[in-house]
Order: structure tokens, then C-alpha cells, then sequence
């Protein structure tokens, strides 16, 4: 079977190629050019395409929290780009409602730090609490307490991964693993605004 190598309409065969010794040095070295001549701008041609190169990850404009369901969603233009799975504050599903309470606030509020070194394996820093929150708190006599972030897990408690999501054990904070929340960092700019739902 033949393997022909075209180029602008000749067909150049490896049989051609094979008996040329057999036709004298000239006539090889005439068939050998020729081969190169139709193979090298191909070759050339192929190396010269860039690289394709993959695209930078979207960056998440908007966060929604679902405490019921322990879920955190990443989106961009309204489209959920990452969804996680997350534990939240040890004192229950309620609202947070003072100082101390542990358990997750409710509301909107925006990142507006993050902290590369902290007590856990980086962490976004939400902006609670807001003007309702200290509304509520004045109401009730009490300090509505602050430091909720989304962080990874304590320094050192890495090899945990996903079995943290067992229970819920932070302050009232979201946490996620370390692998999770190096995603995150690299999708969620200081900005971003935060939904917390029941």
C-alpha cells in the first residue's frame, strides 16, 4: 500500500522514494529535495501555530449562601460558576443575633478583606455586621459580634478535607476545605457581594 504525500496536486510516493538508490546518486538526491521541499513549509507551517492556551478562570461578581442546605454558590453574570459544600456555625441555623451566639448571620453584605495568614487556612473576610444587624442587637441591649469569614480549615487540620462538613463547628463563620477555598481566593475579589439565606 502506498502512502502518498501531496502537495499542489503531485503525488509523491515512499515507493519512489525507496527505489531511487537504485537509480543513481543524481537522481536521489533530486527525489530527496523534492521530498523536502514539499514537507518542511508544512512542518514549519505547524510549528509556528501559537499554543493553545486555556482560558483565565470567570470571576465570581456575586455569592449566595444557603444555610439549610449547606451550599455556597460562586456566580457570574447570574450563572452559579462553583458550587460547595459548607459548614456553618455551631449554634444552629437561626440568625445570628449577638456576640458570642455562634451561629451564621442572614443577609446581604459584601468580602471586604482577605486575610492570606490567619488562624485558618486563608480566609474572606464578610462584612457583617450591617446596619440591620446593629439595629437588632441595639434593640435586644447586646454587641451583634463580627469576624464572620469564609475560610478554609485551622492551620495544621488540613488532612481533614471534606469530613469537616460532618457537623457544623466554626464560630459562625462558612467554612470550606483548603483546597476549596484556594479556588476561592483566586474567583472572589475584595467587592463581591454576599447573600446569606435561611
Amino acid at each position: 500500500m502506498k502512502s502518498p504525500a501531496i502537495h499542489g496536486g503531485s503525488v509523491l510516493t515512499l515507493a519512489r522514494a525507496a527505489h531511487c538508490l537504485a537509480l543513481g546518486p543524481a537522481l536521489c538526491l533530486t527525489v530527496c529535495l523534492t521530498l523536502c521541499l514539499t514537507l518542511c513549509p508544512a512542518l514549519c507551517a505547524a510549528a509556528a501555530q501559537p499554543a493553545q492556551q486555556t482560558p483565565p478562570p470567570q470571576k465570581a461578581d456575586s455569592i449566595l449562601i444557603l444555610k439549610k442546605d449547606h451550599v455556597m454558590e460562586l456566580l457570574a453574570g447570574g450563572k452559579v460558576i462553583r458550587t460547595y459544600k459548607v459548614a456553618l456555625g455551631q449554634g444552629g441555623l437561626a440568625p445570628k443575633e449577638h456576640e458570642g451566639d455562634g451561629r451564621t448571620p442572614e443577609g446581604h453584605y459584601v468580602i471586604d478583606a482577605r486575610y492570606a495568614e490567619s488562624h485558618y487556612h486563608k480566609a474572606l473576610h464578610v462584612s457583617y455586621p450591617n446596619a440591620d444587624d446593629r439595629k437588632r442587637a441595639a434593640r435586644l441591649g447586646v454587641s451583634p459580634g463580627g469576624a464572620i469569614m469564609i475560610h478554609g480549615l485551622p492551620n495544621g487540620q488540613e488532612w481533614v478535607g471534606a469530613a469537616h462538613r460532618l457537623y457544623d463547628w466554626t464560630l459562625g463563620c462558612i467554612a470550606v476545605t483548603d483546597q476549596e477555598i484556594d479556588e476561592i481566593w483566586n474567583l472572589v475579589p475584595v467587592g463581591t457581594p454576599v447573600e446569606i439565606r435561611p
